[in-house]
């Protein structure tokens, strides 16, 4: 009876076993090269960041030293409590958080209202409102300004919060656009079904589309903390009272005229910036898949 031939040698099985050895070998170095490059790139990008907290904690002598100094000898950490003693960053703070989620709320009324009529609703000349909202993108709001301020003037609304929240109950049309590249990846089948159940236009939008719509929402209520936590334009002209502005524009008066408390700006500055740290560290995940969904799916 003939002995079954074998189908690999004893050499073949080596060769396969140190070839999977090299490659395995070849991939954890890869793997740990690309990790230490992103590492170091990182740190290069954080260099700022952690000049500003060597700043905040020096001493005003510590802070013109040549060489620099990266280390305080003596961190001074009450210049944070001298920087909210010196000027109401906590007041600073309230007012925009108040803005932000006046703002949210504000967004989150009009732009699914105005996504869903272009999404799903047929009207009369919706393809000219269409392009005449994506216009509206085109214009620098330098140039709305002058006429805003004039027309807010006349209304007795200078001094006060409605310039900077009363545009947000009337859409965005960046916030509409991205709503309205969701929705139409929506079946239609669903508003069809939910008809069919005796579910009116308001119950379809409120209770089948918006659900499925959380991943756009989530850029657009992050979006908006960050544009109305950074804004600094708006609130400098329309805002007199000096207890009213926002935090963007409370920094600004850490300069003075003749000079400037670098180590008190600074710890200032890292305060203002640490609860939008804190928000894009918790929202990266909802904030990337969402627009990458909106990418894909649009």
């Amino acid at each position: 009876m003939a002995q079954p031939v074998a189908l690999t040698t004893p050499s073949a099985e080596r060769r396969a076993v140190k070839h999977k050895r090299k490659w395995t070998v070849g991939r954890i170095l890869g793997y740990t090269t690309v990790y230490i490059l992103m590492t170091v790139i990182a740190l290069v990008f954080m260099i700022p960041l952690l000049w500003m907290l060597s700043t905040a904690l020096k001493s005003r002598q510590e802070i013109f030293a040549w060489p620099p100094v990266w280390i305080p000898l003596d961190p001074m950490w009450g210049n944070f409590q001298a920087a909210f003693q010196k000027y109401p960053l906590a007041q600073f703070m309230g007012n925009t958080l108040f803005l932000i989620a006046v703002n949210t709320t504000g967004y989150l009324i009009s732009v699914p209202l105005i996504a869903y009529g272009f999404a799903r609703l047929r009207f009369p000349g919706k393809p000219v409102f269409f392009v005449l909202m994506l216009s509206t993108m085109m214009i620098p709001g330098q140039i709305k300004l002058i006429p805003l301020y004039s027309l807010y003037s006349r209304l007795g609304m200078i001094d006060t919060y409605w310039p900077l929240t009363l545009p947000s109950f009337f859409g965005d049309a960046f916030f509409t656009f991205l709503l309205i590249q969701y929705m139409r990846t929506i079946p239609r089948e669903l508003d069809e079904a939910a008809r069919i159940d005796g579910a009116g236009t308001w119950t379809i939008l409120y209770k089948v589309i918006l659900p499925l719509c959380r991943p756009p929402l989530t850029v657009l209520m992050v979006f908006t903390f960050l544009w109305t936590w950074n804004e600094f334009l708006q609130p400098l002209v329309y805002l007199n009272n000096f207890y009213s502005y926002p935090i963007s524009v409370g920094l600004a008066f850490f300069r003075g005229r003749y000079g400037v408390e670098w180590n008190l700006f600074m710890a200032a500055t890292l305060v203002s910036i640490a609860p939008v740290l804190i928000l894009y560290f918790f929202a990266q995940r909802h904030l990337i898949g969402g627009i990458a969904s909106v990418g894909l799916k649009g």
